[in-house]
C-alpha cells in the first residue's frame, strides 16, 4: 500500500501559517478542532496567555498558562511574534517555535484576535492566510454568549461591542466563513486549506520553479 503524502515541505519550500480569528462565542475552538482532524499534518500553534484555565482546559496543549509577571518577562525579552491584552488578560504566540516550523516547510494553524493576525500578517506576508470566522447574526452570537453561562450581562455586552470592531476590521482577511452550520463551516475551512496548498501559488511555487529549472 502506497503511503499517503501530505504537503509537508522541505527547508527549500516554506510552510503556510493559517490565521483564524472570530469573535468570542462564534466557535473558533472548534472549527480549528474538526479542521485539524481533516488535515492531521497542520500542527497548533499554541498561544500563551495569563488568563485562568477554563474547565477541559490543558496546559501545552489548549495554552501555556503564564503569571503576568512570567509573560511581561516574555515581552521584554522579544518572545513573542504578536502579543495583546484582550478583556484584561494577555495573550501572545510565541515567535521562535512558529518561525522553525513555517521555515522548515510544515504547514501551522493559528488561532488569534485581529490584532494579533495582521501584526502577524505584517511578519509573514507570504505565509499567512488569514481567516476571519463570523456568527450568522449579533443576536446569535449574544445567544451563544449567554448559553456557555461563563460572563455575566456587563462582560456580554462588552464581549459584544467587541465583535463589532473585529468585525469592522474583516478587510484585513484573505477569506471569510460563516458559522451558522458547523459541518458546512467546517468544510468551507477545509476547502480554504485545501485550496492555499494545493491550488494556489504559494502552494505550488516550488514545482513551478523546478519544471522552469
Amino acid at each position: 500500500m502506497r503511503k499517503k503524502e501530505t504537503p509537508q515541505g522541505s527547508a527549500a519550500q516554506r510552510g503556510t501559517a493559517f490565521v483564524i480569528s472570530a469573535p468570542s462565542g462564534t466557535g473558533k475552538t472548534t472549527l480549528v478542532t474538526a479542521l485539524r482532524k481533516r488535515f492531521p499534518f497542520l500542527e497548533q500553534s499554541v498561544s500563551c496567555t495569563t488568563r485562568p484555565p477554563r474547565t477541559g482546559e490543558k496546559n501545552g496543549r489548549d495554552y501555556l498558562f503564564l503569571t503576568e509577571e512570567a509573560f511581561k518577562r516574555r515581552i521584554a525579552e522579544g518572545a513573542f511574534l504578536e502579543w495583546a491584552q484582550v478583556y484584561g488578560h494577555y495573550y501572545g504566540t510565541p515567535k521562535d517555535r512558529l518561525l522553525e516550523r513555517i521555515e522548515t516547510g510544515h504547514h501551522v494553524v493559528c488561532a488569534i484576535d485581529v490584532q494579533g493576525a495582521v501584526a502577524l500578517k505584517n511578519l509573514l506576508p507570504d505565509e499567512a492566510v488569514l481567516i476571519f470566522v463570523l456568527p450568522p447574526s449579533l443576536e446569535e452570537l449574544r445567544r451563544r454568549i449567554r448559553g456557555r453561562a461563563l460572563d455575566d450581562e456587563a462582560v456580554i455586552l462588552r464581549r459584544l461591542d467587541e465583535a463589532k470592531a473585529e468585525m469592522r476590521r474583516y478587510v484585513h482577511y484573505d477569506h471569510i466563513v460563516v458559522n451558522d452550520d458547523l459541518e458546512r463551516a467546517a468544510s468551507l475551512l477545509s476547502g480554504i486549506v485545501a485550496t492555499e496548498l494545493y491550488c494556489s501559488t504559494r502552494g505550488n511555487r516550488e514545482l513551478i520553479e523546478r519544471m522552469l529549472g
